[in-house]
């Protein structure tokens, strides 16, 4: 295989996961009948622009189908990250009735939602039938299509260019991060302003997160890869904020290369030093992803079995892609955890891809009672914790496996 941004050969190993499902693709009734499509789940890092990507077995077309399951709109904590971000980019950027946003992987309309509260004008590209129409019930109007220069080039053609872009948590899910990038150096008017938001390899490889690895996601970013990927594609880098969502977040600002007049701010170049000094251009930071990696698996493992062994129940909360990668590499079956509550409607009644765990609604947890509660999202620990605080009545214990386990 061949990096997906400068085509070097790659061959030096980050972690492999063995196989799994797609971790979106929650099961009904009728599908527990069939065989699932699982996927080799392998990551490699580019030696030359050290962009770490999974092995290609997968498309975007099957991840990210008509059915598909996530969406953004059910954590308070997003919705409240989602709303600040709305206040602050109109306030920096002077954004008015006359200016139009545009937020790529619009899903729901969880942050449009915002834009259109303003009174600015806005439209959401999506290409999932799922959440898309959930926006559109919300009043926001979406393009069904996946982003790329196509699609950038006809909504230029159409008079629809933005003054701002928002890519939040997408520029990880596209397998061609070029044509991707490229086309918001289409969009963009000339002196319009492109904010990416990412979970940041940093902290990816600092604290353990091997489970915000999946096929959905097809590469895990710093800001050197990304800076390098955006230079090839008519973008320059004028700003980065260090954010604590998903684990700990970059939000990058970008402009337009040839017609972008904002003065780089010095948060750029102090992150790059930041991460040059850490060594992520060198091989040795990605070496021993593995065995750390082996060593959160298996003290989960131990966990629950030996809740098992003391006749402890165990149930999770959170039908989360992050946490369908954990069970899956872990080999956990329903044997050792009962059931997923999730608040979704959408995952309920169906059951997690490759461990066949029920999804279930939360007034299981009430009639059931588990012993320990394992929270699958963790990066929504302190949310949950809060929402699950009536557990403390029968004495039932939260439990986090990332970035090693904890029972609170």
């Amino acid at each position: 295989m061949k990096c997906r941004h400068c085509h070097h050969p790659l061959t030096l190993p980050f972690v492999d996961l063995g196989s799994a499902p797609p971790s979106n693709a929650y099961l009904t009734k009728e599908s527990l009948l069939s065989p699932e499509k699982w996927f080799p789940l392998r990551v490699l890092v580019c030696d030359q622009c050290w962009l770490v990507q999974t092995e290609d077995f997968s498309n975007a077309e099957e991840l990210f189908d008509s059915q598909y399951a996530y969406f953004s709109g059910f954590s308070t904590s997003w919705l409240t990250h989602s709303e600040k971000y709305v206040h602050e980019m109109i306030e920096r950027f002077s954004l008015n009735q006359n200016s139009h946003v545009v937020e790529v992987a619009a899903n729901d309309g969880y942050l449009l939602q915002y834009v259109q509260a303003a009174g600015v004008p806005c439209l959401g590209v999506e290409p999932t039938a799922s959440t898309a129409q959930a926006a559109r019930e919300k009043g926001i109007e979406v393009v069904e299509r996946f982003f790329g220069v196509e699609l950038a080039t006809e909504l230029a053609g159409q008079n629809k260019r933005a003054d701002l872009t928002a890519a939040n948590n997408v520029l990880a899910h596209v397998p061609d991060i070029n044509d991707f990038a490229r086309g918001f150096s289409i969009l963009l008017k000339d002196d319009g302003v492109a904010t990416f938001e990412f979970p940041h390899l940093v902290k990816l490889v600092q604290e353990s997160q091997f489970d915000t690895i999946y096929h959905e996601h097809f590469s895990y970013l710093s800001l050197s890869a990304v800076q390098s990927v955006f230079e090839s594609n008519g973008l320059s880098v004028f700003d980065v904020q260090q954010l604590s969502t998903h684990g700990g977040s970059l939000r990058v600002f970008a402009q337009r290369s040839d017609t972008g007049q904002r003065a780089k701010r010095p948060a750029v170049d102090e992150q790059l030093e930041t991460e040059a000094k850490l060594g992520l251009a060198t091989a040795n930071f990605y070496l021993g992803f593995q065995q750390k990696t082996n060593q959160v698996k298996d003290e989960f493992i131990r966990f629950l079995v030996d809740a098992k062994k003391a006749n402890k129940s165990v149930a999770a909360y959170g039908a989360a892609a992050k946490g369908n990668t954990l069970l899956n590499y872990a080999g956990i079956r329903p044997d050792l955890i009962q059931f997923v509550v999730d608040r979704n409607p959408a995952k309920q009644g169906k059951f997690m891809p490759g461990s066949r765990i029920p999804i279930v609604d939360e007034d299981k947890l009430r009639s059931t009672k588990p012993d320990y509660i394992v929270v699958l999202p963790w990066n929504l620990l302190d949310e949950i914790a809060k929402q699950l605080d009536y557990t403390r009545q029968w004495n039932a214990q939260l439990v986090s496996a990332i970035p090693n386990l904890r029972i609170i």
